[in-house]
């Protein structure tokens, strides 16, 4: 099956839910695309703060359905009590006064059941609500994660196909610089001849090294990404197909306004504060409870005996007169959240929109470039060849050899970085629709083949180096 005709998942919860299943550990063997993800799925640090964010909210739901369910409170005491009398009365002087010392004991439980309370219910509401938005935030930090890891890898594979064809270009330009300076010794041609081969090899041996710094750093990004190391990984193989999206621009623009999860998580952000606005109505409304309570007290005090117990069971209700104004204060400034929310909805949806359409462009006109630098490839090594003939017959210059070298591995290195765009760019408009996940990484994971690219990790001085990179463990985790 190929990249454009990848079937549309439409429920997004199952498509969330098979990711993480499919984020599980294997054979540390070769380095391929899904060995990468998989890793990526389990090890990166956002998506695990993600996760654990969207655990916390789920939380929230059952904090909020607390205030709706039975509530029972138990208190007590245990006292001492010491009374000090000096008071006496006229007809008996010196009565009456003394001291009294006793303890005491004292027991409270209660228990209320709310039955009409409109704020923790719209509370509860919004709550639910919660969980919809952040379960569409981790689908969409999930998803970044995918392109992320699926753009650094091929920035791997880019950043070596460039390396390559400029350490073939410095190659040659360097036999054409030894080749000038054995002309100039028998006086064939002229310094300037030599000078000119000698800069472009200076200028090709810069392009070479600036190459092995971007490859060196791209490792590095797949390292951030993933918590792990990739000494190799497998490269693109030329039999990949190169096809334009099989369905029209309007049918992904419909896909991304229906699945993308930054869209639906603003339209979410929507629900969530209407609710927010009915909450604060609620704040008018009276509540009403149901309570049972018991209280038994006890001491022991001369000249007493037994103990207090009484017990109540009842409703009690309670009706906002006045606030200060805070409520209408509340139903003003959960509008005016409502009404941003809807501004950013809309703003989200017109930038999926156009970030859709332009990637559609985009990888139409990929389809294009891929097979037009195929051939500059083929045109610029006829010009090479027809150049360097012109250049021993005496026809072109040296100038003209080099620049047509230089046209020549640059078409080789343009060819190679439309292929790794045209990838790139599908993954970016898949993402943007919502439909970015595991099975269509593996359906580019078929497009590698067993060659290997492999970062040579630099010289280290006494694992220096390996110290630097520590990329560092992951936290330790109470619960």
């Amino acid at each position: 099956m190929r990249l454009a005709h990848w079937a549309v998942n439409a429920p997004l919860r199952p498509l969330l839910l098979a990711v993480f299943t499919a984020s599980i550990a294997l054979p540390a063997q070769a380095a391929d695309l899904i060995t990468v993800t998989r890793e990526a799925l389990s090890n990166n640090a956002t998506l695990n703060s993600a996760r654990a964010q969207y655990s916390g909210v789920e939380a929230g739901r059952d904090v909020a359905r607390g205030a709706l369910l039975p509530q029972v409170n138990a208190s007590g005491n245990v006292a001492h009590h010491e009374q000090f009398e000096s008071q006496s009365t006229r007809t008996t002087p010196g009565v009456g006064g003394g001291d009294d010392r006793y303890n005491s004991v004292s027991l409270t439980l209660e228990a209320t059941q709310m039955l009409f309370d409109e704020v923790a219910r719209q509370q509860f509401n919004q709550a639910d609500r919660e969980i919809d938005q952040q379960f569409y935030l981790l689908a969409a930090t999930e998803q970044q994660l995918l392109f992320d890891v699926v753009n650094a890898y091929f920035d791997i594979l880019r950043a070596h196909d460039v390396l390559t064809t400029r350490q073939a270009q410095e190659r040659a330009i360097e036999r054409q610089l030894e080749q000038a300076s054995e002309q100039f010794e028998v006086g064939l041609i002229a310094i300037t001849d030599v000078e000119e081969a000698r800069s472009s090899y200076d200028q090709s041996r810069a392009n070479r090294l600036a190459a092995e710094s971007n490859l060196q750093v791209a490792f590095e990004v797949l390292e951030q990404l993933t918590g792990q190391r990739y000494p190799n990984i497998n490269a693109l193989g030329d039999a990949m197909p190169v096809v334009k999206p099989s369905s029209n621009r309007d049918y992904w623009v419909e896909q991304a306004i229906e699945l993308n999860p930054q869209v639906l998580a603003q339209q979410a952000g929507i629900e969530i504060s209407r609710v927010g606005v009915d909450i604060a109505r609620a704040g008018r409304l009276p509540t009403f409870q149901a309570f049972a309570n018991y209280q038994h007290a006890d001491n022991d005090r001369d000249a007493v005996s037994g103990y207090d117990a009484s017990g109540q069971v009842g409703i009690s209700a309670n009706l906002p007169i006045y606030t200060g104004g805070s409520t209408s204060a509340s139903i003003r400034q959960g509008t005016y959240q409502l009404e941003s929310t809807q501004y950013e909805f809309e703003s989200q949806r017109r930038t999926t929109i156009q970030q859709v359409r332009s990637l559609y462009t985009q990888v139409s006109n990929n389809v294009e470039t891929v097979e037009a630098r195929q051939q500059t490839i083929v045109s610029a090594r006829s010009a090479l060849e027809a150049t360097q003939v012109g250049y021993e017959v005496g026809t072109r210059n040296i100038v003209d050899v080099l620049n047509a070298e230089q046209n020549y591995y640059d078409a080789i290195a343009d060819y190679a970085e439309s292929r790794y765009d045209y990838v790139v760019n599908f993954l970016g408009l898949r993402q943007q629709a919502g439909l970015l996940d595991v099975p269509a990484i593996e359906e580019v994971n078929a497009w590698l083949t067993d060659d290997q690219v492999t970062f040579a990790i630099p010289d280290t001085d006494g694992g220096s180096y390996e110290r630097a990179m520590n990329i560092g463990a992951p936290p330790t985790l109470d619960r």
